[in-house]
């Protein structure tokens, strides 16, 4: 083991070891080893070199070129000296040598994954990124295959399939590495999918357990220790009871989002994707677990809890947004929190023990959920927003894609506040009736996306959770569809989909410099320090995902049923930004540059 994996681990067993979510490190975190750069999911690193009186000298200090033209949502990694860079399909992993000026390839692994793959992805060939842990990158591919690599030589060392292109199944998400054990779900759930969390041996990539989303109990690995925190929640085979019979075998509930893991309480958090198809009247019932949060054993794949944020979901809302741990005093006493920013348009703050709400409060504009009611924790739904078969509903707020997607938000120990790059999105919506075909889409619906209140479609919010408000936040003309980086410099990250990269004062949001990149951002920004010492910024550039696949796809914006109805909210897009895949990272120059 390398100097810097030294270093990684021991600054991983600060932020994890004791209460699981220490804020401050002995050590210097030079490496990005996994995503959400901790557990935790904060995003947060305590490199401090570049701040807010220095940030505006950012220069780009080398690129490179992915040579695919799909939306880059990935976290580029950086471990012992060396960044790695997955692609959208076709999913090349690259490892490129930080030690070198520049960045030279030192391998690179093409997976070749089935071209057909393709047809069942439901928005964009995407990939969230990769994880590194003893001596190997692990990433997915969009035919279902977990791929460990050597990380120093680029040679496969095992490739499990575990999902079905020909039932819809693709594979999107990071996967999260616990112990010995590598978390990965599917995607799919405009595909009619069952969605699934599955463990995978770390040494051999032997399937160890899977968890179903719907479903008995003994399928979706509910036992006897399982409680959930509201009475809604806690009966026998939930995830057939409350579906029309046998709808729960294509009923969604993919998991192609964030996972979070609090070591002391030894559970792992992840969200599940709505429930198919998108016409509730062809699901009554609460459709369980669809658009939930599980809280789970990593050991066993048994549930602890679980907690539905959208009951019988009628707008496409999941829950696979990320559950950011943060242990907080609230009402005047310590409690192990996280904090959610649902597509429902609410910040939950939850007891991350058993589930409980602490608060839940819009985010953004929303008329669609009247309010959460925290003794029963079902959401308040606003009647008139509710969709239906046969029948138009006008301007229900938000969209769709929520008040914030996938993008992730960054957590701060130092201002103690969530960074949130989020959309103000609205849309019209008819149910339509739709049979299931293995391998088709089965959605059930026409929407329309457009523009929310103020005519700004993104925004980036600074918000504060005990406080349960905005402390600021910034206006963006498109979907703010990046994910964020937060430092001990009291610097926020993120980029625009009309290709800006862009950097504000973490306490104030004040404007502090900005990039103008070859494509739109929409991936995760990480900052390392490279075996030279020197402080970097690194983000992929590449325009697509659901809210690029305009550019992408090269849809024709005309037809504002396109991608889901996200053409009706970007058809501008392509006039301010073009494909195409780049990695950028930039540092601070040097005396004398």
């Amino acid at each position: 083991m390398g100097l810097f994996s030294r270093l990684f681990v021991a600054s991983l067993a600060l932020f994890t070891g004791g209460s699981g979510l220490r804020a401050e490190s002995a050590v210097p975190d030079m490496q990005w080893a996994m995503p959400g750069k901790n557990y935790a999911s904060w995003r947060f690193s305590e490199e401090n070199r570049i701040n807010a009186g220095n940030v505006g000298h950012l220069q780009v200090a080398w690129t490179f070129s992915t040579g695919v033209l799909h939306g880059h949502e990935a976290a580029p990694l950086v471990v012992d000296g060396t960044m790695y860079i997955v692609t959208p399909y076709p999913n090349i992993l690259y490892a490129l040598d930080l030690k070198e000026p520049g960045g030279p390839i030192k391998w690179a692994y093409k997976p070749e994954p089935q071209r057909a793959a393709q047809g069942v992805a439901c928005c964009d060939v995407v990939n969230r990124g990769a994880a590194y842990a003893d001596g190997k990158v692990v990433f997915n591919t969009l035919d279902n295959h977990t791929i460990a690599v050597d990380a120093d030589t680029g040679v496969e060392v095992w490739k499990t399939r575990l999902g079905d292109i020909n039932r819809g199944e693709s594979m999107t998400m990071a996967p999260l590495i616990v112990k010995d054990k590598v978390l990965v779900g599917n995607s799919g759930g405009e595909m009619g999918v069952r969605g699934w969390l599955t463990a995978l041996d770390l040494k051999t990539g032997k399937q160890l357990w899977r968890a179903y989303s719907t479903g008995p109990d003994k399928d979706v690995l509910i036992g006897k220790e399982f409680k959930a925190p509201y009475p809604s929640g806690n009966g026998r085979d939930l995830g057939v009871a409350t579906w029309p019979p046998d709808a729960w075998k294509t009923g969604g509930g993919a998991v192609w989002g964030w996972l979070s893991y609090d070591p002391d309480l030894n559970l792992v958090y992840y969200g599940t994707s709505n429930p198919g198809s998108w016409n509730a009247d062809q699901r009554p019932g609460d459709n369980k677990w669809g658009s939930s949060v599980f809280a789970r054993d990593p050991d066993t794949g048994y549930a602890k809890w679980a907690y539905q944020y959208a009951p019988h979901d009628f707008h496409d809302y999941d829950g696979v947004n990320e559950h950011v741990l943060v242990d907080l005093n609230i009402g005047g006493r310590p409690r192990k929190t996280m904090l959610h920013p649902d597509r429902n348009g609410y910040m939950y703050l939850m007891d991350r023990t058993d589930g409980r709400i602490l608060s839940a409060v819009p985010f953004v504009y929303t008329n669609s959920v009247e309010k959460i009611d925290l003794e029963t924790g079902r959401p308040v739904m606003a009647k008139s927003k509710e969709t239906h078969q046969g029948m138009e509903v006008k301007d229900i707020c938000p969209a769709a894609p929520g008040g914030k997607d996938w993008q992730p938000s960054a957590y701060s120990p130092r201002t103690r506040l969530l960074y949130v790059p989020h959309n103000n999105l609205c849309m019209d919506m008819k149910g339509t009736e739709v049979g299931y075909i293995a391998g088709t889409p089965f959605v059930g619906a026409e929407v329309v996306i457009k523009a929310g209140p103020g005519g700004n479609r993104g925004a980036f919010t600074a918000w504060d959770p005990v406080a349960a408000k905005p402390a600021w936040s910034i206006k963006e003309k498109f979907p703010v569809w990046s994910g964020a980086l937060v430092t001990a410099g009291d610097i926020v990250f993120y980029g625009t989909m009309d290709r800006w990269f862009k950097a504000v004062d973490a306490k104030t949001g004040k404007k502090l410099w900005k990039f103008r990149t070859g494509s739109g951002v929409i991936g995760q920004p990480v900052t390392y320090t490279a075996p030279s010492g020197k402080q970097y910024v690194a983000v992929l550039s590449g325009v697509g995902g659901w809210a690029g696949v305009a550019v992408a796809g090269e849809l024709d914006t005309r037809i504002p049923f396109g991608a889901l109805g996200f053409s009706g909210a970007s058809a501008d897009l392509p006039q301010a930004t073009s494909a195409g895949g780049m990695l950028y990272v930039f540092a601070l120059p040097e005396a004398g540059e």
